[in-house]
């Protein structure tokens, strides 16, 4: 939302709970220098990492800005291998998604 669209080149993803293979909490995510191949997105190393990544042949959507709220999705057959987002409470968003893939 906001500015995070900006940043990340989309306004929505929208992911069948079926091409959700796992999601989990991720508070030790680093944005590091070298998160792969940007198209489109934007990285500031160490203050924000958002939009379309490559890296080791793997296609990741981030938007991450605050660390410890990160989480990943694990897909298949699905446009991205990985999505790595900022939510405001992981816990609970963990939960609803694992909710919808029983």
């Amino acid at each position: 939302m906001g500015w995070h669209t900006l940043w990340a080149f989309k306004d929505q993803l929208i992911i069948p709970s079926a091409n959700i293979l796992k999601v989990y909490h991720a508070p030790d995510t680093k944005l590091g220098w070298w998160m792969g191949w940007r198209i489109p997105g934007t990285h500031l190393p160490g203050i924000i990492v958002a939009g379309t990544y490559y890296r080791n042949k793997k296609k990741s959507f981030w938007d991450v800005v605050n660390t410890e709220n990160t989480i990943v999705l694990e897909l298949n057959n699905f446009r991205y291998n990985e999505i790595h987002v900022e939510v405001e409470n992981p816990a609970e968003t963990i939960r609803l998604v694992q909710e919808q893939m029983k």
